[in-house]
């Protein structure tokens, strides 16, 4: 079963990702969510989702951290990151790739997009 993880501490973006998305879940689609960077680390290991939609400026541990920390600390690179944030700035895009994210989309971003995005690596 195909897992999302969408990762916000802002309450109304995860809602918004999850309504963009919803329509996956009859394609088997499990999603789930957290409003910090160590709870989406935690989840991460243990539910090993396929996709992961993280915010970067979030309380307890932000997105480059929880990327870093999949990618060199849990030797995850099956699981699929797009940071979703407000940090436009190249340094910042430089700084998202470098962690280990494979997209870096600023917000706001297009729900449509990050639909399209779901399946194609999900591939459905």
């Amino acid at each position: 079963m195909a897992k999302i993880l969408i990762v916000d501490d802002e309450p109304h973006i995860r809602t918004l990702i999850e309504q963009a998305l919803e329509s996956l879940e009859d394609d088997g689609v499990e999603f789930f969510s957290a409003d910090n960077g160590e709870a989406a680390l935690k989840l991460i290991k243990e539910e090993k989702p396929g996709l992961v939609f993280l915010d970067v400026m979030m309380p307890k541990m932000n997105g480059f951290d929880v990327c870093s920390a999949v990618r060199n600390d849990l030797k995850m690179n099956d699981v699929y990151i797009v940071m979703l944030t407000a940090k436009g700035q190249e340094f910042d895009k430089e700084k998202g790739l470098g962690s280990g994210a494979n997209e870096y989309i600023t917000k706001p971003f297009s729900p449509r997009e990050l639909k399209k995005k779901a399946m194609d690596v999900l591939g459905l």
